[in-house]
C-alpha cells in the first residue's frame, strides 16, 4: 500500500476556505493526496444547514421542529399534501459553494507546489440526506428526488473542479444502522445498505471518481452510534466493493475508530474484524482515529493493531470533520495526524 498518507475527512479549523485549505496545507502538505475546501461557514455542521434550509421549501413542511441540540431534538419535515417533491427542485448548496472555493484550492495547489493534490467534495449519501430531511419512514417512501438531487450537485461540482475530483460519499446512517443489526443479519442488511449507495455511484458520469466516508455521526462533536467491533463497518465496505460498479474508481474508504469526543479503543479483540476486510487495488485505507485528547503512547498503539490486522500501513485521519471542534483542538488533530506519520 505504500507509505502512510494524511486523509482529512470534510470541515477544517478556519473562519474561510483559504484559512481552513491554507491551514491543512501548512501542517500536513505533501502528505496530503486529496484537500477539502475545509467545509467552512454554516457548512461546518454537516447537514444542518441543508435541512434548515428546506424549511421554507414550497413543498415541503415541518412537521416536527428540532433546535439539533441533541440527535432526539432534529426536525422533521414531509411533503406538502397535493405536492410532489422533484429533485430539480432541490439545492443542497455544494455546487455554488465549489465555485467560490475552486479557484482558491487552485492557487493554493500552485502556491505549494502540489500539482498531483486533488480537490475533495463531501456528497452526503442520498438515503442520509432523505432521513435527516424527512425521518425514517419518509426517506424510505421519497428517497428518488434526493438521489437526483445529490447526482445533479456531482454532476455541478465535477464541472467545475474537473474529472479528478473525489467525491466523498458519506454514510453516518448507513454505519449507525448496521451497528444495531444482530450479528447474524449483518451480511443481509450490509447488502441491502450497500445497493443503494453503488447504485447512486453507478448513476453519476463514467470516470467519476469516489471515495466513502463510514461514520458514526459527530453533530456536537457527539456520536450518533457506537460499535462492540468493527465488524459493521467490515461488512458495509465488503458489501459495497462487491458491487462497486466498474468504470467509476474507488480512491479510497475512511474508516471510524474513534467516535467524535471519544478516542479510539486500545483493546485488541475491537479490531479483530479488519482481518476479514478486502479493498481492490489501488484503493487506499484511511483510518480514523487522529484524536487530541488520548495520549500518543496509545494512539500508536491503535494504529499498530489496526495495521496488524490489515497487513499494510494505513493512511491516518480523524474520525469525522473537525468543523465541531473548537479551532484549537482541530489544529491540535491535524498536528497528531502529522506526528501519527511521523513516528
Amino acid at each position: 500500500m505504500g507509505a502512510r498518507m494524511a486523509h482529512l475527512v470534510g470541515s477544517l479549523p478556519g473562519d474561510t476556505p483559504e484559512e481552513a485549505m491554507s491551514t491543512a496545507l501548512q501542517v500536513l502538505g505533501p502528505r496530503l493526496r486529496s484537500l477539502p475546501d475545509g467545509e467552512t461557514g454554516v457548512r461546518r455542521n454537516w447537514v444542518i444547514s441543508i435541512v434548515d434550509s428546506l424549511r421554507d421549501h414550497p413543498d415541503l413542511e415541518v412537521v416536527k421542529p428540532g433546535d439539533w441540540s441533541d440527535y432526539d431534538k432534529t426536525p422533521t419535515l414531509r411533503i406538502r399534501r397535493g405536492h410532489t417533491l422533484y429533485g430539480a427542485n432541490l439545492d443542497f448548496g455544494h455546487v455554488a459553494a465549489v465555485s467560490d472555493s475552486y479557484p482558491v484550492f487552485e492557487r493554493l495547489r500552485e502556491f505549494y507546489d502540489l500539482p498531483e493534490l486533488v480537490f475533495q467534495s463531501g456528497v452526503p449519501s442520498d438515503l442520509d440526506l432523505a432521513m435527516f430531511t424527512l425521518g425514517p419512514g419518509g426517506a424510505l417512501r421519497h428517497r428518488r428526488p434526493f438521489t437526483e438531487a445529490t447526482l445533479a450537485e456531482i454532476s455541478g461540482v465535477r464541472g467545475i473542479a474537473g474529472p479528478a475530483t473525489v467525491f466523498q460519499i458519506e454514510l453516518p446512517v448507513e454505519l449507525v444502522l448496521l451497528a444495531k443489526v444482530p450479528r447474524p443479519a449483518l451480511p443481509l442488511v450490509a447488502g441491502r445498505l450497500a445497493s443503494g449507495i453503488t447504485r447512486l455511484a453507478a448513476a453519476s458520469a463514467p470516470g467519476t471518481v469516489f471515495g466513502l466516508h463510514l461514520c458514526l455521526g459527530d453533530m456536537n462533536n457527539k456520536a450518533f452510534g457506537t460499535m462492540g467491533d468493527v465488524a459493521p463497518l467490515v461488512e458495509l465496505t465488503n458489501a459495497i466493493v462487491r458491487r462497486w460498479p466498474t468504470g467509476h474508481r474507488l480512491s479510497y474508504v475512511h474508516a471510524p475508530f474513534a467516535a467524535a469526543d471519544q478516542p479510539a479503543t486500545t483493546d485488541p479483540s475491537f479490531y479483530a474484524p479488519l482481518a476479514g476486510l478486502t479493498l481492490p487495488s489501488g484503493t487506499r485505507f484511511a483510518a480514523g482515529f487522529a484524536h487530541e485528547s488520548q495520549a500518543l503512547d496509545d494512539q500508536l498503539r491503535v494504529r499498530g493493531l489496526i495495521e496488524e490486522r490489515l497487513g499494510h500501513p494505513v493512511d491516518i485521519s480523524a474520525a469525522c470533520g473537525l468543523g465541531r471542534r473548537t479551532a484549537e483542538s482541530g489544529l491540535a488533530v491535524l498536528h497528531r495526524t502529522a506526528e501519527l506519520l511521523d513516528e
